[in-house]
């Protein structure tokens, strides 16, 4: 499969936007690759890096075969993992092309509720530079990039904006459908397709449980049903867990619109898809200009889809070895 496969198109009943974003996180997906990834997985090491403040994050590194291809870190979306399919699939095919990979799970993601006591939210982004930081120190590749899909994308490109001031070298990044402006982010979960509002709630209302389980003296949110919807649910541990003051403070503390981007200077690419129902694609339109960053704007795909065969094979994998590979 070739970075241009997706001039073909997705074969019937995958075109639609809401089919191609629920293939993609499907753990079938993996089923036709099951004994590569399984090798993959027991390839990888498990590693924490403990960072500043006493943090930790948790993470998984593969190492590469061509040392010259360098170090790709690897983001997943909301309350996804480094295990997520997407991810692992992505790896395969950059293990394939030489490259050391590093799946690092973002607080409170992949089972790691127990190593902080704070719970996560989008706006730490320091700790996701330390983290990288870290990862770079510790392997000391010959080149570091940045790959995230969704928010991991969207932390992918804060990184990059940070990475000078902070002395962390990246080399280039892309970043899949990131979360582009949060607030209209909100929306479209709140008043598109249901179930993808259903999806998140259940899946943060599970992770949610499993820290206050970690912590039972720390945090006792008691029946989280009792949220009906995700901005409900959000305002209400904005104002209780965060430093921040309200709802619209917090979301905007995240868009990579407006200032979001300044002091960019890694080459970046955003891949992003016309029909996403999750990210408005009207919203790339507002991004500021910047010699350092390129948007590729495919007519199909979804949210972080990009299927072309029932396979499940996304031609977004090639795309990013090739956008790494310049």
């Amino acid at each position: 499969m070739s970075a241009g496969d997706w001039h073909v198109g997705p074969p019937p009943g995958l075109a639609g936007a809401h089919a191609q974003t629920i293939a993609s996180s499907l753990p079938l997906r993996l089923r036709g690759w099951h004994r590569a990834v399984s090798a993959l997985r027991a390839a990888s090491t498990e590693t924490v890096l403990p960072l500043n403040g006493g943090v930790r994050l948790m993470g998984h590194y593969c190492a590469g075969t061509n040392p010259d291809r360098g170090l790709v870190v690897l983001l997943h979306g909301w309350e996804g993992s480094a295990n997520s399919s997407y991810m692992l699939s992505l790896v395969l095919a950059l293990h394939k092309a030489g490259y050391a990979a590093f799946r690092l799970n973002l607080r409170d993601h992949g089972g790691t509720q127990g190593l902080n006591v704070e719970l996560f939210h989008s706006c730490r982004i320091a700790e996701v530079v330390n983290a990288v930081a870290a990862v770079r120190a510790l392997f000391v590749p010959h080149r570091l990039a940045l790959v995230g899909y969704s928010l991991g994308g969207n932390f992918a490109l804060r990184v990059g904006a940070r990475s000078a001031s902070a002395g962390v070298a990246v080399d280039r990044i892309v970043a899949i459908c990131p979360v582009l402006h949060p607030p209209h982010t909100m929306a479209a979960l709140e008043t598109g397709f249901w179930g993808y509002r259903r999806y998140y709630l259940r899946k943060w209302r599970r992770s949610l449980l499993a820290k206050a389980a970690c912590f039972p003296s720390r945090y006792a949110f008691g029946d989280l049903r009792r949220f009906k919807t995700l901005t409900e649910t959000t305002d209400f541990f904005v104002r209780e867990y965060t430093e921040l003051t309200d709802l619209e403070s917090y979301l905007h503390g995240y868009s990579i619109l407006g200032s979001g981007l300044n002091g960019l200077s890694v080459p970046s690419r955003i891949i992003a898809s016309a029909d996403d129902p999750i990210i408005p694609s009207e919203d790339l339109a507002a991004l500021p200009r910047n010699p350092s960053l390129a948007v590729t704007l495919l007519p199909w795909g979804g949210h972080c889809g990009f299927v072309t065969d029932y396979r499940l094979r996304s031609c977004v994998d090639a795309m990013v070895v090739s956008e790494l590979a310049r």
